[in-house]
């Protein structure tokens, strides 16, 4: 499994924001496609919501991609 450290720049990322700025996707609408798309978790649970605010500690995964967001 491949990891990407992410180190965030304030208090939270927008999940979308998060996939393009990691380079899983070109844009943040292909990062709500994505989302959409039921291929992302949050902390182990799958997640639905495009916008969803990520903080410092937790882990979004993708297929076989885990960010981990420092």
């Amino acid at each position: 499994m491949q990891e990407i450290h992410f180190a965030l720049k304030g208090d939270y990322i927008e999940l979308n924001q998060l996939l393009k700025l990691a380079g899983l996707c070109d844009s943040g609408g292909a990062g709500k496609m994505l989302v959409a798309s039921g291929a992302v978790k949050v902390d182990g649970q799958s997640e639905s919501r495009k916008t969803c605010k990520i903080h410092g500690g937790q882990i979004v995964q993708v297929d076989d991609v885990r960010i981990l967001v420092d």
